[in-house]
C-alpha cells in the first residue's frame, strides 16, 4: 500500500490510496475497474490511478498504461474483449523494421518485425499497428501465443524499468483480427487521450521524488532545501494543472483530432519538463545518499529517466512547433 493517491483536483489534499500492486506480475493478475475509459466521464479518475501507480512504482504504471489503453480502444472500436486478457500496445515504428498485414481472403495475417515491444513475453495479447499495401496503416488484435509469435534475441540492459524488457518481435503468419477500418487508430481523438495517460504515469513519478524531497525538507531546517522544495511544488503544479485542464476538455467532447493532438503535444511537452526539471531539483537537494542506499528512490529515479524518455524532447518540439506555424497564432 502506498500512503497516499496522488490528486489533478486543486487543494484536495490526498486520500486514501487504492490497493497498488507491489509488483509487475501482481498489476497484470489484478482487476481493474471496467468504466475507467477515457471521453467517458472519468478520465480525471483514471489519471489520478495512473499517477497514483507511477507515485508508487514506475515500473507497475508502465505495465498497466498500456493494458488500459488497450481496453479503451477495444470499447471504442466496439469489440470488447471478453476473456479478460492482458493487454499490451505495439504501435512504434523503428529503422530498419517493418510489419505488414496481408488480407488472405480467409482474414488478416501479420509478418514481419514489430520493435519496442514491452512485456512481449508475458502478456496475452496485443494491438498492433501494421502497415497495408496501400501504403496505409490499421490496427490487429493478436494472440500473443500464437507459435508464430518470437521474440528476437535483444538484451534489455536498461538500469530503469528493469521489470518492463521492451524488444523486437518477428511475426512469422500470424493471425489477425483487424480493429477498426484503415488509419482509425491513428485518427481518432483517443489516440491522443493515451498518450496524455502515458503522461499522468511521468506525473506520478514525479510525485513520488518531490514527496522525497518534502520529508527531507520536514526533517531538516535547511534553508536550501526549502528553496528546492519550493521550486518543486511550482513545478509540480504546472504538470497537474495541465492534466486537470486536458481531462475536463476530454470528456467535454468537444475537440476534433487536430485539436486533442495539439492538447496531447502540450500536455505530454509540459509533464515532461517538469519530470526534468524535478529530477534535477531532487539531485541538489538531496545529494548522493538516496541514490546510492534507498532503493525506493534510486528506482524511481532510474524508472523515470526512462520513461520520460517517450517524449522526444526537441524532436517533438520541432513537431509541435510546424504544426502552430501553419496556423494563426494561438495566444
Amino acid at each position: 500500500m502506498v500512503d497516499a493517491a496522488v490528486r489533478l483536483a486543486p487543494f484536495r489534499a490526498s486520500g486514501p490510496s487504492p490497493r497498488v500492486p507491489r509488483t509487475v506480475d501482481d498489476a497484470l493478475r489484478a482487476s481493474w475497474p471496467d468504466d475507467l475509459l477515457p471521453g467517458r466521464g472519468a478520465t480525471r479518475e483514471l489519471w489520478e490511478l495512473l499517477a497514483t501507480l507511477g507515485a508508487t512504482d514506475l515500473g507497475v504504471a508502465r505495465a498497466v498504461e498500456p493494458h488500459l489503453d488497450a481496453r479503451a480502444i477495444l470499447a471504442q472500436a466496439g469489440v470488447p474483449d471478453p476473456e479478460g486478457r492482458t493487454w499490451g500496445v505495439f504501435a512504434a515504428e523503428g529503422p530498419g523494421v517493418r510489419l505488414d498485414a496481408v488480407g488472405d481472403g480467409d482474414g488478416w495475417r501479420l509478418r514481419g518485425t514489430k520493435p519496442w515491444c514491452s512485456l512481449a513475453g508475458v502478456l496475452d495479447a496485443a494491438l498492433v499497428t501494421a502497415h497495408l499495401a496501400d501504403g496505409g496503416r490499421a490496427l490487429f488484435a493478436v494472440d500473443l501465443h500464437d507459435p508464430g509469435v518470437r521474440l528476437l534475441d535483444q538484451a534489455w540492459v536498461s538500469r530503469g524499468l528493469t521489470e518492463i524488457p521492451s524488444t523486437a518481435v518477428a511475426f512469422d503468419d500470424v493471425a489477425a483480427t483487424a480493429v477498426g477500418a484503415p488509419g482509425w487508430y491513428l485518427d481518432r481523438p483517443g489516440f491522443w487521450w493515451g498518450g496524455i495517460g502515458v503522461a499522468a504515469c511521468w506525473f506520478g513519478g514525479a510525485v513520488g521524488i518531490g514527496r522525497r524531497v518534502h520529508a527531507e525538507a520536514a526533517r531538516r531546517d535547511d534553508p536550501l532545501l526549502a528553496m528546492h522544495l519550493g521550486a518543486v511544488d511550482h513545478r509540480l503544479e504546472d504538470a497537474r494543472r495541465a492534466l486537470a485542464e486536458a481531462a475536463v476538455l476530454v470528456d467535454a467532447h468537444e475537440l476534433d483530432a487536430a485539436q486533442g493532438r495539439l492538447l496531447a503535444k502540450r500536455v505530454r511537452a509540459t509533464v515532461a519538463g517538469v519530470c526534468e526539471d524535478v529530477l534535477a531539483r531532487a539531485a541538489h537537494a538531496l545529494g548522493p545518499a538516496p541514490l546510492a542506499l534507498e532503493t525506493d528512490h534510486a528506482k524511481r529515479v532510474a524508472d523515470l529517466q526512462v520513461y520520460v524518455r517517450q517524449q522526444h524532447a526537441e524532436r517533438d518540439d520541432l513537431a509541435l512547433g510546424r504544426t502552430l506555424a501553419s496556423e494563426v497564432a494561438p495566444w
